[in-house]
């Protein structure tokens, strides 16, 4: 029986975050794939525009380090963002593809590369008449053939990968546009108030719905009662590069969160040529007055009902049953005189 594995994809910046990553081929120490040099320099990446119904050509080289030769797949892949953290990745070979991975075609789809070797295979990206303008990411990936023995109780299997990106922009139109959604923030409060920190978890969904490339901005404020300043900043941990139509699930930490107040707060998402806010009300209580509070509402409620119980008792009228009508007395005849 085959044992299950685990494809991991070693894509230099192909699992990004917001890390900025350094111009070179794609690489995971046992082997690399890069663009063909062109006339002019090396690319790190490939950076290809066509028309819709046109058919580029072009080359990508796959570097072999270590001393024994590889035998990989080749095959192209649509790019998307992780859910995660919103990394760039791509699809695996079984997954439909809709962009790149369906229209790129390398000459060859298995290749073995001696040690210390390269081999270059060309590829052709035709597009089709109806694709639609804008970008569309993806990336020329070199799937090993063996799967190394993984470690642990589970025994998973590993199978790597390394892919070097394309970004290809089919012309027409564009529309960056992007959005915020799904605000929401819940607090994590100390027992006792004053007793231990504060603190608060905000997510929200950041979507692309636009049809380019986004490197977004996001900027938090927090407001509390009559209109407070509580925080005003801007957030780090966004991805680099939002693909056209994902979205991603993203939290912030707010450390020193209010103990006691009432307010809200408002994400505002921005990048070329594009602005979108979206806000949450929140309302903070520490859990042992919160607690206080419920009793005691569950106390007045108590009492406003027995009292409600009361003054219908005392209101509902009184019912008397009726009395029998009297029969009426026949009337006494008076006696006959006689003669």
């Amino acid at each position: 029986m085959r044992k299950p594995y685990v494809l991991l994809l070693s894509l230099i910046g192909l699992f990004l975050g917001s890390t900025a990553v350094p111009a070179e081929a794609a690489d995971n120490g046992s082997w690399s794939v890069y663009p063909a040099a062109s006339k002019i320099a090396a690319r790190p990446y490939f950076y290809l525009s066509a028309d819709p119904g046109q058919t580029l050509t072009d080359k990508v080289v796959i570097a072999n380090k270590t001393g024994k030769p590889r035998t990989f797949r080749l095959y192209a892949a649509d790019a998307y963002n992780t859910p995660r953290d919103g990394g760039f990745a791509v699809r695996t070979l079984k997954e439909r593809m809709r962009g790149v991975g369906a229209w790129a075609r390398p000459a060859r789809s298995r290749v073995t590369v001696p040690g210390h070797r390269t081999v270059t295979v060309p590829f052709t990206l035709r597009v089709p008449e109806g694709a639609e303008p804008g970008d569309h990411p993806g990336a020329i990936v070199a799937l090993d053939e063996r799967i190394d023995p993984g470690s642990g109780t589970l025994a998973l299997g590993v199978q790597r990968a390394v892919g070097a990106r394309v970004y290809l922009r089919v012309s027409g139109p564009t529309l960056p546009a992007l959005s915020v959604e799904h605000v929401q923030i819940s607090h994590h409060q100390p027992l006792v108030p004053g007793l231990g920190d504060s603190t608060a978890t905000i997510s929200y969904t950041l979507r692309n719905t636009g049809n380019v490339t986004l490197d977004p901005k996001v900027e938090l404020k927090a407001r509390g009662l009559f209109g407070r300043t509580l925080l005003d900043r801007d957030l780090t941990r966004i991805p680099s590069e939002l693909l056209p139509g994902q979205r991603v699930r993203l939290t912030e930490a707010w450390h020193g969160a209010p103990q006691l107040d009432w307010g809200d707060i408002t994400l505002t998402a921005s990048a070329q040529h594009t602005r979108q806010s979206a806000s949450a009300s929140f309302f903070a209580l520490p859990w042992l007055l919160a607690g206080l509070v419920f009793v005691a509402g569950v106390v007045t409620g108590a009492m406003l009902v027995r009292a409600r119980r009361g003054r219908v008792r005392r209101s509902a009228p009184v019912r008397r049953s009726p009395r029998a009508a009297p029969t009426p007395s026949r009337p006494r005849s008076s006696p006959s005189a006689r003669p």
